[in-house]
């Protein structure tokens, strides 16, 4: 079974790359992504402990409610085990 791999885009795609990207949180470009897609990469960065992780700790993930309520449950499973 092949694994997803993440693709970075650098412009557009019709080739106009006259964007320009502020660093300010509130023009920061954002992008919807399945967790299948990113699942991997993170959990190896993590396991091995990667440096650039601190560089987004504090940055907001929007996921589902649906999924935030399982983990919530997940982690008190896990804190009284």
């Amino acid at each position: 079974m092949s694994q997803p791999c993440l693709r970075v885009f650098f412009g557009s795609e019709d080739g106009d790359d006259s964007t320009v990207l502020s660093r300010s949180p509130e023009n920061q470009q954002k992008m919807t992504v399945s967790l299948a897609e990113i699942l991997p990469a993170l959990t190896d960065a993590v396991n091995s402990d990667r440096a650039w992780l601190e560089d987004f700790i504090d940055d907001p993930v929007v996921i589902t409610t649906d999924l935030y309520e399982v983990l919530l449950v997940y982690q008190d499973l896990r804190s009284t085990a």
